[in-house]
Order: structure tokens, then sequence, then C-alpha cells
């Protein structure tokens, strides 16, 4: 029998009302729940005991709220909305128009529906199975479809009326799980056969903006009003915290919490007046609101402290080596096939495996095209990283970007192939800077510097330097690794 039991409540589009999250976080106290955090499509997640979690069920149940235990079978509709207003105004696309195509979803997805502002960079584009983006066309959607557990990604011939997104998602959705269509041109014809949509052709691909991910916490003002972002560093909120955040924001009619991918909360509409009574919420509970920007640019996995651990890990080597790391921001993979937003991606992988038991595990390193999150084409930085080398290694691609001299040599790669590395012997003989530590293995080869995977050490040029620190290789020493 379990102990804990994940217990998930989908969002739709990272909106909820502050009486409904009000009555769940209730609920959740009451079957002695105290922490709860926000997941990285926009829903509320909590850990819950075995033997409250039937009282919890019967409780949500009654109250008719739709939840998941321990299950994925209906992810979440996730938004741009969250940064509309504080972080950009759209030309047509607002308020108004996200809620129009929430009502048309009267089901629960089975695939990652995505409805994105194409002017926006703080949400993801392309993370979902059905990507809706803003055409500069008012009320007209792009739509972008990426098969489950594929890495492809084409666009739908054909530019949505807002109007028919719900209709025409159901269609597609029906057609690729249910009938098995997974290329365009058969899913097209599978979708639009015997139905009518209001459409006009797409003739061109969307512009994306380049990335820049904006500070998302504290108080901010915009226009008359305020709005503050909420993070936290465990990512864990007090259930106590947050239900007062739901009386407060009942008290002075703020009707909207905004969930964000980044695993955080934004409340919009603070007035100037109440900017004292939510400072105050914020003391009482010691909530800490002006984090360092370089903390905030990290994306981890769901329902696991390990990216979280590593995340924090990592920064401890920023902060004391006063890293750059403007312009880009972080993902950590450390479950196969699990997806995470970034345009650095750390993915854990293990070296010796014995069935599903992983015995040593090490880290490589990729980066995006442009170092755009939203590109789907991966580039290798470096692979077979032991935990030790990995901060030094994101140092070194952070300021290779930042100086603008990083260039695109190294293997490209689909993601959704997961690959394990064959089985070593117990002792591995590496050769190590004596300088910096980075380890040369001639298994691995050296990407950055164009040696190939099984070069012997013996036989690299003369003038082959550390990768790192440019050590000269007659000084870099041979070590016998003994692998636990």
């Amino acid at each position: 029998m379990r102990d804990y039991y994940t217990l998930k409540i989908n969002l739709p589009a990272g909106i909820v009302s502050p009486g409904a999250l009000q009555n769940v976080l209730t609920l959740a106290h009451d079957a002695g729940v105290h922490t709860v955090r926000f997941g990285a499509r926009q829903q509320l997640l909590m850990t819950v005991h075995y033997e409250d979690m039937r009282f919890l069920e019967k409780d949500l149940k009654k109250h008719q709220i739709a939840y998941e235990a321990n299950t994925e079978q209906y992810p979440n509709i996730i938004s741009s909305y969250c940064g509309e207003d504080v972080f950009r105004t759209g030309a047509w696309l607002r308020e108004s128009e996200y809620h129009t195509v929430l009502d048309q979803f009267d089901y629960q997805p089975r695939l990652k529906v995505n409805l994105s502002d194409s002017n926006q960079s703080f949400t993801p584009f392309f993370t979902g199975n059905l990507n809706f983006i803003a055409s500069p066309i008012p009320h007209f959607w792009y739509l972008y479809v990426r098969p489950k557990q594929s890495n492809s990604l084409f666009r739908w011939r054909e530019l949505i009326y807002t109007n028919d997104m719900g209709r025409l998602a159901k269609a597609v959705e029906e057609a690729m799980l249910e009938q098995d269509h997974q290329e365009e041109e058969a899913l097209f014809r599978a979708v639009t056969t015997g139905r009518s949509f209001i459409t006009q052709p797409a003739t061109n691909d969307v512009e994306l903006p380049e990335f820049s991910l904006p500070y998302y916490e504290g108080f901010n003002r915009y226009g008359q009003r305020s709005w503050l972002g909420l993070y936290r560093r465990d990512e864990q909120f007090s259930v106590a915290f947050l239900l007062e955040v739901c009386a407060l924001c009942l008290k002075t009619r703020v009707g909207e919490l905004c969930v964000t991918p980044w695993k955080s909360l934004i409340i919009k509409g603070i007035e100037e007046k109440d900017r004292a009574t939510w400072s105050h919420i914020l003391g009482k509970h010691n909530i800490n609101v002006r984090h360092a920007a370089n903390e905030l640019a990290w994306q981890t996995e769901d329902h696991t402290n390990e990216g979280t651990q590593l995340k924090n890990y990592v920064l401890r080597y920023f902060e004391k080596h006063d890293t750059r790391t403007f312009g880009l921001c972080f993902g950590v993979q450390t479950r196969p096939k699990s997806e995470v937003f970034g345009s650095v991606l750390v993915r854990k992988r293990p070296l010796l495996q014995l069935g599903q038991l992983a015995l040593f595990s090490v880290y490589d390193v990729y980066y995006t095209d442009n170092f755009n999150p939203n590109s789907r084409t991966y580039h290798l930085f470096e692979k077979g990283l032991f935990k030790l080398h990995l901060p030094n290694q994101i140092n070194r691609l952070c300021r290779k970007f930042s100086t603008g001299r990083l260039t695109q040599r190294g293997e490209v790669v689909r993601l959704e192939t997961e690959k394990t590395e064959p089985a070593l012997s117990p002792i591995s003989k590496v050769y190590q800077c004596p300088h910096c530590f980075t380890v040369y293995d001639e298994q691995y080869g050296d990407t950055l510097n164009a040696i190939p995977a099984g070069t012997p050490f013996s036989a690299l040029p003369s003038d082959y330097a550390c990768p790192t620190c440019d050590a000269p290789k007659e000084e870099m020493e041979e070590v016998l690794l003994e692998v636990d």
C-alpha cells in the first residue's frame, strides 16, 4: 500500500478564482495537507497521506472538484494569460478571448493544449501536443501539432477562428488517439472530412519573439495598480499562507489568481491602498519576494525534488563565481521522457544500469538553436559529466553565450529517445586536469574540440589543451575511476 498519493487539480489556462482555490485548500487542510506546489503546466499539486486520501477524495467529489491521483491522463490546458497586462498587452488577445476559448472546452483534453500570445516569451509555445498561437489577424490562431511522445512538429495549414478552437481540438484529439492518425496529411483529412470550421489560409510560419524572461517576482506597478509575483525556493507554498491570500483577494475584490509555468503565482489588480495589507501577510509568513534573477530562470520536473536540489547546487556555484545568465533559462530533466522548458537543458542518465537499477549517473548538457527555449532542436555541449563537474561546465556555456563565441558544432539530438550507455567495467581510466578537474574520457571524446568518441588520449594532437582552463595536454593526469 502506498504511504502517500500525489493529487493533481487542473487550473485551466493557469487561472483560478480566489473562492475556488480557497475551497480546495480548505479541504486539503482538513485532510492534513500543509503545503502544496504548482506544476509546470499551471496545475495545483499536493501530497496526501494514504489514511487521509479517502476522506479528501470524498470531499472533492462532494464539491464536484475534478482531480487525479497518481495519474496524468488529463494534462492541464496552459496559457500565456498569466503574463497578460503585466508583461505585455496583446494587440487583440485579451482576457475575454482567453475565457471565450476556455468556455469551449466542455471536456477534459487528453492531449496537452497550449494557448499563447505570439508576442510574449514568458510561457512556452511548443511544449503541448496542440499549440495554439495568436496570429496577427484578430481572432485567428495558428495551430502547431506535436504527436504524443514525439519531437516532430508541423503547422496546421489553416488559421483557426477563436470560436472553433475547442471543437477542432476535440476532433484532432479523437483522430490522433482513437483513429491513430499521426501524419500531417492523414490527420488533416480525418479532422476536416464531414466537418466545417471557420478558417483562413496559414501562408507563413508564426514569427516568434526573441527569448527574454521577465522578472516575475515581488510588487510591480502597472497602470494605477500593482501585481505581485510569488516564488518559493523549494517550490512549496504553505496552505495557511495561500488561504490568507485567497481571503485577502476576496476582501479586496481581486477576481483571479494566475499560476505560471515557472511554478510561481501572480496576483494582478492590487490597489495602492491595499499594498500595506499584502506586505503584512508576506511578513507574517516570512515570504521573501526578491530572489536573484538567475534563480528564477529554472524549470524543474513535477513530482520530484531531485531537479530542485540540482538547481540549488548549480546556483551556489553561480553565486560564488558571479555567473551572468541574462537571456538564458535552464531546464533539469532527471527522468526519461519528462519535459521541461529551457534554452539550456541538463539531462541526467544512468552510466551503469542493471535492469531497472541505475548504479551510477552522469549528466549531459544541451543548448537549443540560438538559445531560444521554444526551439525543438538541441545541440550537445558536454556529455557524461559527473555532478562535481556540472556547475563549471554550465558556467562555461553561460560565458560562451554571453560573449557570443559558441558555434553549433555539437551533435544534434532528438530528445524523445532515451539511450542507456552500455555497462562499463568497474574500473574506468580517464585523464584529469589538475587545475580545474575537467576529465577527458576516451569513451566520449571532446565534442567541443571536435575530438570524436573513442579517441585514445595518446592520439590527441600535441597542442590539445584542457577545454576549460587551457592547461596543456602533458599536464593532464591519468586517473583510475572506480564505479560504485
